[in-house]
């Protein structure tokens, strides 16, 4: 759904006219229908959906359009305009969706996370930590909430929260970008809001991997001592499968069956990032290149495990 030239041209000129970096999308011109710039150079453009899915989030943003037109005030709607924008897959557009949203609410730390999160996407890194640093100092004191997810999972139960967000998006900008002492600083303070199993392996599958860069072997080995067997994960399987390969439990070859079986791009990326970073540490270099290679193989460009096998192949 390409319909909204006029709401998105106002968005842009309202952002545009005001000052202050925060106020400025930050993104760089691109040819038409190209979304971002690998970390290797290369054009990405909007994987296609099917026809169901894509009829459906079209749906789905009108309505979250109508409600945001009604009243452009709202942030609620802003957000929701926001996230419905990049589901579709629309990264652009959402992250001027959102400066909009941080001119009218600069001190909402929602519209920092969400902006944060989709310069991660469009692989701008050090605007994504800019922003999620702003949406840490903006909830310092403050009550955590829950965030509604605008994709399901199967027990529609939401796993994760603003501050749990904030924090884990802030340390994967660190991580992508090779600030491992920052990444580490960020999962540590998104392991005290960690509170389910889900949002836990989460963050312990990039916290174990941060400590194994910094040659702090002990600290990832006690990392994994929470992960048990028998956790109960909604959504976040293909975590909690690599964290038993990397405490033994696995192998990597069951992973990637699992994955297979699975079909689905983003949970191939995840793994196969994994994977390849379990030989890595391992000594194993030449493997760990070959699963990063896989991974980009596929069109799943917006998974972080996508972004994290670029980043490793780019700094080769």
């Amino acid at each position: 759904m390409r319909t909204r030239p006029m709401l998105l041209a106002a968005l842009a000129a309202l952002t545009c006219n005001r000052g202050g970096a925060e106020f400025d999308t930050g993104l760089p011109e691109l040819p038409q229908g190209v979304e971002a710039v690998s970390l290797n150079g290369d054009t990405l453009r909007p994987s296609p959906l099917s026809d169901d899915v894509q009829r459906d989030r079209e749906l789905r943003l009108e309505e979250a359009r109508r409600t945001f037109e009604a009243d452009p005030t709202d942030a609620d709607a802003l957000i929701w305009l926001g996230r419905r924008t990049a589901y579709l897959p629309l990264y652009r557009e959402a992250v001027t969706i959102y400066t909009e949203g941080i001119r009218q609410h600069p001190d909402d730390a929602r519209m920092f996370r969400h902006r944060g999160h989709r310069y991660i996407t469009l692989r701008l890194l050090d605007l994504a930590v800019t922003d999620l640093e702003r949406g840490a100092s903006l909830i310092e004191g403050q009550t955590d909430e829950v965030e509604p997810d605008g994709l399901p999972n199967v027990r529609n139960t939401p796993t994760s929260t603003l501050h749990s967000n904030i924090w884990y998006h802030l340390g994967l900008a660190y991580y992508l970008s090779g600030d491992l002492d920052n990444a580490l600083r960020a999962y540590r303070e998104c392991l005290e809001v960690s509170n389910n199993p889900d949002m836990l392996v989460a963050t312990t599958y990039w916290l174990y991997m941060t400590l194994r860069r910094l040659g702090r072997d002990d600290d990832a080995r006690a990392a994994l001592e929470p992960i048990s067997d028998d956790m109960d994960i909604i959504e976040n399987q293909a975590y909690h499968q690599l964290l038993q390969l990397f405490g033994g439990g696995r192998t990597p070859e069951s992973l990637l069956d699992t994955s297979a079986e699975a079909d689905v791009p983003l949970a191939n990326a995840t793994v196969g990032y994994g994977i390849g970073n379990w030989h890595f540490i391992n000594g194993r270099e030449e493997e760990a290149v070959a699963m990063w290679q896989r991974v980009l193989e596929g069109d799943a460009w917006a998974a972080f495990g996508y972004i994290a096998a670029e980043a490793e192949l780019a700094k080769r």
